[in-house]
């Protein structure tokens, strides 16, 4: 029985290495497919224009090819780049988006989600817009607001020109006046809740409040003679 395995047996052995050569080869081309979250990078916007539409920041793509292929090929190499320079305002599709893809030789793209993009580029536009202050509560018994004043008055804006035409002002977080028996200042964030515009510096105002005492006089009220806010100019 030994005298069999023993026969022949560098034969036997430079046998075995090829069969498990070419079973590696064999597994080595077979064809595989794989799925890989993209970036989608949009370069070059044309100066003074901004995108005014929501566009996928990521692409699903599905790649197929030999498994020898696919295992050098790493997520973080793999992007999609629409330039973009050359583009006027409006809207413009991009389709085949998988020619944009920067993939090795050998492998190819089965299935893309989405598999294009619309991409509206519109003017952009600066604009200044008066803030309004927001109140929250009620002073005191007996006391009123008699003044509000905003520094800045006014704040800059800018993004898409569709979108800041319709911008009349911007206001600012709710300042809470519950119980408040003289006049105060105070720095407060400004909201904007818009998509395709946004401040150009300031996001913050210094609202100063002006708090006066009232008198009844019957059944109505009538300003005391000294307001309780001393700083306001």
């Amino acid at each position: 029985m030994l005298e069999l395995v023993t026969k022949n047996w560098t034969l036997k052995l430079l046998s075995l290495v090829f069969a498990l050569f070419l079973w590696m080869f064999i597994m080595g081309e077979r064809h595989l497919e794989v799925g890989y979250t993209v970036p989608l990078e949009l370069q070059k916007i044309p100066k003074n224009l901004v995108i005014s539409n929501q566009v996928p920041s990521l692409i699903d793509v599905r790649i197929s090819g030999p498994r020898t292929l696919l295992m050098k090929v790493s997520p973080n190499d793999i992007s999609i780049t629409v330039d973009l320079s050359d583009l006027k305002p409006g809207l413009t599709s991009f389709k085949r988006l998988e020619e944009r893809l920067n993939l090795p030789s050998g492998l190819r793209v089965t299935r893309l989600s989405p598999s294009f993009v619309d991409i509206r580029l519109d003017r952009r536009r600066e604009k200044l817009v008066p803030i309004k202050v927001v109140l929250a509560g009620e002073p005191e018994p007996g006391f009123r607001v008699a003044g509000l004043k905003a520094i800045p008055e006014k704040v800059a804006v800018a993004g898409a020109e569709s979108e800041i035409k319709s911008i009349s002002e911007v206001m600012t977080e709710p300042i809470d006046l519950k119980g408040v028996t003289e006049g105060f200042s105070q720095i407060v964030p400004l909201t904007y809740e818009r998509t395709y515009s946004n401040f150009v510096d300031d996001k913050t105002a210094e609202i100063h409040v002006a708090i006066e005492g009232v008198e009844s006089v019957g059944e109505g009220a009538v300003p005391s003679s000294e307001p309780a806010e001393k700083g306001m100019k």
